[in-house]
């Protein structure tokens, strides 16, 4: 078990990664290495030989290997971003980046995305090498940069152009996964992530006649637009279940004891109260307008407008979401991907969901553990590239009126000190498991 310097540690890496401004404005404005270069002191004192490197200057990586007791087995990726989303030290109760830790929480930008996660992987590791534990698969650790914008710093230029550090792999590790999820009523449950959907940011483009804003124009590329963008957001996505998403919902009807109608998925929605929240989004696509770009001036019609849109799609479902773009679209705008990742799925009746679900019922045991599919998306997509399935794991046991998905690039970003502990718990138990 890890020990109480593990638990004491923890803190202090997280506090200590907040403080290191490793914000991310999108477009290369970002510098990871500071960090970077902590995460690899605190590596070499576990006596690992971590490596840092970079695709761009200042935007570092580091990767370690652990060797386990089983060459046969297949190793397992442990990875976490060291990059952060912008925070405006105005709107904050406290400083973003001081790393304050008042009435037993860590506050600052990163404290649950995910430089708490960080900070636990560090804590088991260095635990481990003052006791003498090994593993039975080798532990590859891979802290990135750029999982905040397109990756391409990070992930996707280590599985591009380094594939070799993380051979061996089959099954990787990350955010977001068994928190506690407070039901209202009583209950705790613990999601598991075993799933993404994928990403879809699209450019889209209206063509026109430019003009004098007083005369009769039927070819106003403004107009063209907003239409296009009514269309898809009014649209209305087809329910489209994929296992992952099956099995959360089989797994909570079961708990609330419900039976699952197949062909009355909103109603299980309603039943569940608060607990549909952890599966509503991810039961259809979606795409949502999210910027407009039009004109130079007020009297003069455009020839051209722009907007983009977060679009997402279910694992098989990217067919079924280019062909309805086009047909909201229409023949007057252009659409194209912005950025596009993959979706992903993750097996639950794996042995290594097995081995986390054990562990966070070890330390939870009044908790009920479900998997859920991720609305959004982590490094686990570049990385299974490399063959590699993803589960997202970043275990934190959290106090009613916490709202953990809140905290995902929002104000006064904050994590328990308790919260933690018990990750470092959980994941040590997790790990000399798995």
């Amino acid at each position: 078990m890890a020990d109480q310097q593990a638990l004491d540690e923890v803190v202090r890496f997280t506090s200590d990664l907040i403080r290191i401004d490793t914000t991310n404005h999108g477009g290369g404005d970002c510098r990871e290495r500071p960090a970077a270069e902590y995460a690899a002191e605190q590596l070499a004192g576990a006596g690992l030989e971590p490596t840092l490197l970079e695709r761009t200057k200042g935007r570092t990586n580091v990767v370690a290997r652990l060797e386990g007791t089983d060459p046969a087995a297949d190793a397992l990726l442990l990875h976490g971003h060291l990059d952060v989303v912008p925070a405006r030290a105005e709107d904050w109760t406290v400083h973003p980046f001081s790393g304050e830790i008042r009435d037993g929480v860590v506050w600052g930008r990163g404290a649950v995305d995910m430089k708490n996660m960080d900070a636990m992987i560090l804590a088991v590791l260095r635990s481990w090498a003052r006791q003498g534990v090994r593993p039975r698969r080798d532990i590859v650790v891979a802290f990135t940069a750029d999982e905040e914008d397109s990756a391409r710093d990070g992930s996707g230029f280590l599985a591009d152009q380094h594939p070799g550090l993380f051979e061996g792999c089959t099954e990787g590790v990350s955010e977001s996964g068994a928190f506690t999820f407070h039901d209202g009523s009583g209950r705790q449950i613990y999601p598991i992530a075993a799933g993404e959907r994928g990403t879809g940011w699209l450019k889209l483009t209206a063509r026109g006649r430019a003009g004098h804003g007083s005369k009769v124009n039927r070819e106003n590329a403004v107009t063209r637009l907003a239409a296009a963008i009514t269309r898809i957001g009014e649209h209305e996505w087809p329910l489209r279940p994929t296992p992952t998403v099956w099995a959360a919902l089989a797994e909570l009807a079961a708990l609330y004891g419900f039976d699952v109608d197949p062909d009355d998925i909103d109603g299980l929605l309603e039943k569940l109260g608060p607990a549909a929240s952890l599966v509503e989004a991810t039961v259809r696509n979606s795409a949502n307008p999210t910027m407009l770009q039009a004109g130079y001036k007020l009297n003069v019609i455009p020839g051209e407008a722009v907007a983009y849109v977060d679009g997402r799609y279910l694992y098989g479902g990217e067919d079924e979401f280019r062909t309805t773009l086009d047909q909201l679209t229409g023949p007057d705008v252009e659409w194209e991907f912005h950025h596009r990742e993959v979706a992903l799925q993750a097996p639950v009746d794996s042995p290594t969901y097995a081995k986390m679900r054990a562990a966070v019922e070890e330390f939870a045991p009044e908790g009920h553990v479900v998997p859920y599919c991720m609305s959004g998306g982590t490094d686990a997509k570049q990385f299974s590239r490399l063959g590699i399935t993803g589960y997202g794991f970043t275990p934190l046991r959290l106090p009613e009126g916490y709202d953990y998905q809140a905290m995902f690039h929002g104000v006064d970003e904050r994590v328990p000190v308790e919260a933690l502990h018990f990750g470092v718990r959980v994941l040590d138990r997790f790990l000399r498991t798995a």
